[in-house]
């Protein structure tokens, strides 16, 4: 039976909305789930089928907590800050306070139309000004606590959209947001400390239910490596250079120095350094490069030896040359590394291009031909000679370092300080104020929050600079210390901010004395479940950990992770099976899909697909074949006969329910799926179930396709909510098959099948098989020499 989708739909989500179903409860004496996904960035293109799969797997578990009991926090907000709406704005020419606005309300009204069990009275969207005055309370504790500090150095900047960049936002070289070549420029920068987090970073990832892929890129991501920091003094004045290495043990290998061609030191000498011409010539070239393209492993050595400093190896007194190169960069360490050419591929080809020494102190390679990086002997190294365990090594010459004076233990991370700034209008006002006599004033908490200024031209300003610098109410105005002239800051904050703390504010949306009621957090937090897309597990789930840590530390949440259990789905592909793009022409667009078969065959579909964690292609035969699954499940009123349990069903029926139960858990969508429409089929194979069985199968398929759920529990007399109905329990004893199929063998072939009690002793399934017509038959007149009983699988009869 066809029945009609449009009309169930329709009746049911305005049902939801009226009895405020899925609204979370402020009886805190229930037990709680707070499940989380990544709320969306509001496009102008609307929703896409990611969207839907990316909320999906959530949706079918918060579904299913409700009715096992739960108190469930199931929220949804948007993250309309940044770059991506102020460029359409300009595209557009339309204030980004407009377009945030429209596609907002777009964006709500097809989430709606997809039935998700959102508590839509806890919306949240991140450009609201009660909002971001806690997201500028926030930055004012990481102010107050030493956490946000403000420096000169080179930045990715975008010469497209006109903002600087942090690293994690121009990877490979190119700008997360436009995909345009990133270019090196020198610019006052806001950071936060998140190094100072790193080691709680890391050590909170031991205490968390994450996937161990999502742990690794965290674990990568922040990049901890243990080594020992060297001093190398400069013969010709009172300096040194220091150097971070991982191998010490090879510092008799060092032949030369390389530091950053912005080096400090290099202005600080720059009248000992007689070739000064050229190395400023190569500095400006240097300056055009990206990050990405100075740092390439394989690309060509190029360098300037600097004449008039020369470096002293520490442990040999020997003197080396300092040469200047691109690949070493100042906000990498300390701007210095010590190249050890017989052990490391690149220093190996520095040295060849410009004839440096080669000493090899480690025996197994041959360094005539290329540098050896692998294990042995340490040779050529005086007190280290001998040696053939690294770790030996490493610590006897930590132990030199440390008697000399010359260089100690330490630390170092990949991850740097947050740049955490952009020139650009719309994101959330810096609240610090700038005094010739004060300094950097904060803007007191009593005045937050600090409004972004209404304004008609919002472009960026050219050399990067915000376009609220040009708006001089706002820039100017008194020091909150002094009383002083002083100007505010005018760089905004990026789209990072907002998501650091979304998860918080869903917990109390309307609070206007804190970010959120202390009770509250105590009850929801942390988050139980947080599922999204693995291009975030570096940067936000970064980000966002480390806000939560910091807010733990100065005692205003309650728990030192944010989140206890993170997952994430995987993409779905065009039918051609390339990620789907507007060029290629294999975009599916899922108002379409709901359109032409209705909004439960496009949730169900979309979790029927395949593994939830893995990529898939879309395929229009299979949206069909769930259709017509619904189109049957519609028809089973019709095949109520009585109540109770149909005996040759019942198994089946708890065989069911125990897979949908465990298999939402382990997000197994597609196998519980699959296993209701084996039961379907049965069902209808058998003619006929009872009232009873029809409701355990609808309480199942409730998570998946609530619509026709709550039709047919209608239909069936009920008054209250299918969806806040109670979860069905299955009986285990009735998991387990009373009776096997069972084969019998003669000599090891297969001659017959038996129908025996699950149970059954050796003896009886052997004398059952015996007594079957064909293996009677097969064995006359012959001699059994052994007897084999293997439990539910078969009877072997070895006969002469």
């Amino acid at each position: 039976m066809k029945y009609d989708f449009k009309a169930i739909e329709e009746k049911w989500q305005k049902i939801w909305d009226e009895k405020q179903a899925f609204v979370a409860s402020e009886d805190y004496s229930k037990p709680k789930f707070y499940g989380l996904v990544e709320f969306p960035y509001p496009s102008g293109a609307g929703m896409h089928v990611g969207h839907i799969k990316a909320y999906s797997g959530l949706e079918v578990i918060s579904r299913k907590r409700r009715m096992q009991g739960y108190n469930v926090l199931f929220p949804m907000g948007f993250d309309a800050y940044g770059l991506p709406t102020e460029n359409s704005a300009i595209k557009f020419n339309t204030h980004p306070r407009i377009l945030t606005d429209r596609n907002i309300e777009k964006f709500t009204s097809q989430l709606k139309r997809v039935g998700f069990s959102f508590d839509w009275t806890k919306v949240i969207d991140t450009t609201e000004e009660e909002y971001y005055k806690w997201t500028q309370w926030i930055f004012l504790k990481l102010f107050e606590h030493g956490l946000v500090f403000r420096d000169q150095a080179l930045v990715n900047y975008c010469p497209h959209c006109k903002v600087v960049l942090s690293n994690e936002d121009s990877q490979g070289g190119k700008c997360d947001i436009c995909h345009s070549d990133i270019v090196q420029k020198s610019k006052d920068v806001w950071y936060l400390r998140i190094t100072e987090y790193a080691d709680k970073l890391l050590q909170g990832l031991d205490t968390v239910e994450y996937p161990e892929n999502i742990k690794m890129q965290q674990v990568n991501w922040i990049g901890k490596s243990t080594g020992a920091f060297v001093n190398f003094s400069i013969k010709e004045v009172e300096e040194s250079l220091r150097v971070y290495t991982t191998r010490c043990d090879t510092l008799f290998g060092v032949t030369f120095m390389v530091i950053a061609p912005e080096h400090p030191i290099i202005e600080k000498y720059r009248d000992k350094i007689s070739n000064i011409a050229d190395l400023d010539a190569y500095k400006d070239e240097c300056a055009k490069k990206t990050e990405f393209e100075r740092t390439q492993l394989v690309k060509d050595k190029t360098g300037v030896k600097i004449e008039g400093l020369t470096a002293i190896n520490p442990v040999n007194g020997k003197e080396i040359p300092v040469y200047i190169s691109d690949y070493v960069m100042m906000g990498y360490g300390t701007g210095a590394i010590m190249a050890v050419p017989a052990h490391d591929q690149r220093d190996y080809d520095f040295a060849k291009k410009f004839g440096i020494d080669i000493i090899e102190v480690i025996k197994g390679g041959d360094v005539a031909v290329e540098a050896y990086t692998g294990d042995g002997e340490m040779v050529n190294s005086d007190f280290l000679n001998g040696i053939e365990k690294k770790a030996d090594a490493i610590e006897k010459m930590l132990g030199f370092l440390g008697e000399r004076g010359i260089g100690e233990k330490g630390v170092q991370y990949k991850m740097k300080d947050w740049a955490f700034n952009r020139q650009r209008y719309w994101g959330e006002p810096i609240p610090i104020v700038h005094c010739k006599k004060c300094g950097m004033v904060p803007v007191p908490y009593d005045e937050l929050p600090l409004k972004l200024p209404t304004v008609e031209n919002f472009e960026p300003g050219e050399g990067g600079e915000s376009p609220l610098a040009k708006i001089e109410s706002f820039v100017n105005c008194k020091c909150p210390k002094c009383g002083g002239d002083a100007r505010r800051e005018t760089d905004t904050m990026p789209q990072w901010a907002g998501s650091s703390w979304y998860f918080l504010r869903y917990i109390d949306p309307k609070n206007d004395k804190v970010f959120a009621d202390k009770e509250k957090l105590n009850y929801w937090l942390p988050v139980d479940w947080y599922n999204g897309g693995m291009e975030h597990v570096t940067r936000h789930l970064i980000y966002s950990r480390f806000w939560h840590k910091f807010l733990y530390d100065i005692g205003e949440v309650p728990t030192a992770e944010p989140y206890a259990k993170r997952s994430a789905q995987g993409l779905i592909l065009g039918e051609d099976g390339e990620k789907m793009s507007k060029s290629k022409g294999n975009v599916v667009d899922p108002n379409d899909v709901v359109d032409s078969v209705g909004v439960d065959v496009l949730r169900v579909y979309i979790l029927f697909m395949g593994d939830y964690g893995m990529a898939a292609p879309w395929s229009d035969s299979s949206v069909k074949g769930c259709k017509r699954f619904l189109d049957r499940v519609a028809d089973l009123p019709s095949m109520v006969k009585g109540e109770g349990a149909t005996p040759e069903l019942e198994s089946l029926f708890h065989k069911t329910l125990k897979k949908v139960t465990l298999d939402i858990e382990d997000m197994k969508f597609n196998t519980a799926i699959a296993a209701m429409m084996t039961l379907l089929n049965s069902v209808c194979d058998h003619g006929s179930l009872t009232v009873d069985e029809l409701k355990m199968f609808v309480k199942m398929l409730s998570p998946f396709a609530p619509h026709i759920s709550e039709e047919i529990w209608e239909q069936l007399g009920e008054t209250e909510l299918c969806s806040l109905s109670v979860w069905p329990e299955y009986d285990e004893a009735k998991t387990v098959d009373s009776t096997v199929e069972i084969v019998v063998q003669i000599n090891g072939k297969v001659k017959s099948r038996l129908n025996v009690a699950a149970d059954i002793s050796a003896a009886d399934a052997v004398s059952l098989a015996k007594a079957d017509e064909k293996i009677a038959a097969e064995i006359a007149g012959k001699t059994v020499i052994k007897e084999i009983y293997v439990p539910k699988k078969l009877v072997n009869i070895v006969a002469k």
